[in-house]
């Protein structure tokens, strides 16, 4: 019987567990380690984030639905990994320390024959000052990276929503860092913001402006897209920049939040020149960082250099010497997602190091590099989940090497960025890219499938987003059909 324990229980650690649970049966067992109770569909935040929705809409509780499978859940956070074992245990482990099941503070050994890192990212607020502490709680901004985060946001919203009544109030979105990833998330954001303000009557009293270390509008940490709009052919910075106008909303590009106090964000411009911007009400996306994980050898001595890049995101099959950006190539991202150092360990979603950004790297004249770094959520983290998943199953069943891929310049992917919610006064942005990161060789010039790489907004699209949020609390409660259902 071989042992497969899934560090995660996010959308990428979900699809793999539940997948090879499915594929393998009792034969074989399923550990799924993660620090947190409940399932968020993260991309319904957003909904939450403006009172529209609440955690309970978008959360469903872990242990049902892993005890229905067969899946053994434990809820704890990984430590360590321990890829030979160590001088007690001749067997490949992690360590890990529960957060929940009544084992608060213990911590256990857990032997493997596959790994999955699925962890997810820290929010790392503490890499701008005064943003927030370590334990990822903001100080003088909001958030909408978790379900209690946006309903915190929602609170917040209200509040500043019920004084524009009688003043002015100012707003700002964005990201709180020159390194950020998610723009897609505060892109959503800054747009149900101004779609609630006007639904409560108070958008003339409100400036909502959006900051964000993209270089143009439409970057979305991609680089841009040349996108098929009605059979049109039309840049994403075009695209972005009309949606903004459209509703009256000024924005700061090239910018990196280095600092923030009660009512100020201080920035730094790709220029070199600096600012501050007041806000009454702000949400910025914090930066991203591997979540901390540890690695040991037989001996006991400190390999995390060797497993983990100095971002704490784990080393896979990806070419992470391509120098300077004239040399990236589309083969320099990894295909199987498995480690070169020990291959029964893999990483999926967020928690693989990209071998480097997409978006060409910019640095102001003081040297300080404002770059958003690659997205990897959504629906690339549960091709990834399944595609591993797949991979370890042959290789239980005698492959040699995985035999399933999922690169991220091989694949396309399917976004809904939701514009504002309503009935009949919803509006959505529904996206594909084919491939995620742009293939120059393959498709000259855009570096895309123009026919591939499309864009509409409307109540449609507000309608597919909604469905999206049914389908997929559904897929991922394991209900009737779940397989059907596409990543």
């Amino acid at each position: 019987m071989a042992r497969i324990v899934v560090m995660g229980g996010g959308v990428s650690g979900h699809t793999s567990a539940t997948f090879l649970k499915k594929w393998l049966g009792s034969s074989h067992e399923v550990i799924v380690v993660t620090p947190n109770s409940l399932w968020n569909w993260i991309p319904s935040n957003i909904w939450v984030g403006v009172g529209q929705m609440t955690k309970k809409d978008v959360t469903f509780a872990l242990a049902d639905v892993y005890k229905k499978a067969g899946i053994d859940y434990r809820q704890a956070k990984a430590i360590s990994i321990h890829p030979e074992g160590d001088k007690e245990l001749d067997k490949n482990f992690i360590t890990i320390e529960y957060t929940g099941q009544g084992k608060e503070g213990s911590t256990e050994k857990v032997e493997y024959d596959y790994l999955i890192n699925a962890t997810g990212p820290k929010l790392n607020f503490a890499a701008t000052e005064g943003f927030g502490d370590a334990n990822g709680i903001g100080k003088h901004t909001v958030s909408v990276c978790t379900a209690d985060h946006a309903e915190h946001a929602a609170a917040e919203l209200k509040k500043v929503f019920e004084k524009a009544k009688t003043k002015k109030q100012k707003i700002l979105v964005g990201t709180g860092h020159g390194m950020c990833t998610c723009q897609g998330a505060a892109f959503e954001y800054i747009f149900n913001i101004e779609h609630e303000a006007k639904r409560v009557g108070v958008r003339d009293n409100v400036d909502i402006k959006w900051i964000s270390n993209e270089s143009f509008l439409g970057d979305f940490g991609m680089g841009g897209m040349h996108l098929n709009v009605g059979g049109y052919t039309a840049s994403s910075k075009i695209f972005a920049e009309s949606l903004y106008s459209e509703r009256k909303l000024d924005w700061i590009v090239g910018a990196h939040v280095n600092k923030i106090e009660k009512g100020k964000a201080h920035y730094e411009l790709l220029d070199g020149t600096t600012g501050v911007e007041e806000f009454d009400f702000a949400m910025l996306i914090p930066p991203f960082a591997g979540v901390g994980l540890k690695a040991f050898d037989k001996k006991g001595e400190d390999i995390t250099a060797k497993i983990f890049a100095p971002n704490g995101f784990m080393k896979v099959d990806a070419n992470y010497n391509a120098g300077a950006y004239e040399n990236w190539s589309a083969s320099d991202w990894p295909r199987k997602l498995q480690n070169p150092d020990y291959g029964n360990m893999f990483a999926v979603g967020i928690a693989f190091a990209p071998p480097h950004t997409i978006s060409k790297p910019m640095s102001s004249p003081n040297g300080t590099s404002i770059t958003p770094t690659p997205p990897r959520t959504g629906m690339p983290s549960a091709m990834m989940g399944k595609a591993v998943a797949q991979s370890i199953v042959d290789m239980i069943n005698g492959a040699s090497e995985p035999t399933h891929t999922a690169c991220m310049s091989e694949m396309g992917a399917a976004c809904v960025a939701s514009a504002g919610k309503g009935l009949f006064t919803g509006t959505a942005a529904a996206m594909t890219v084919y491939p995620v990161v742009p293939d120059f060789e393959k498709y000259p010039g855009t570096g895309r499938d123009i026919n591939g790489t499309t864009g509409e907004i409307g109540l449609a699209g507000h309608w597919i987003k909604y469905l999206l949020h049914v389908g997929f609390l559904w897929k991922a409660k394991l209900r009737p059909g779940w397989t059907l259902i596409p990543e």
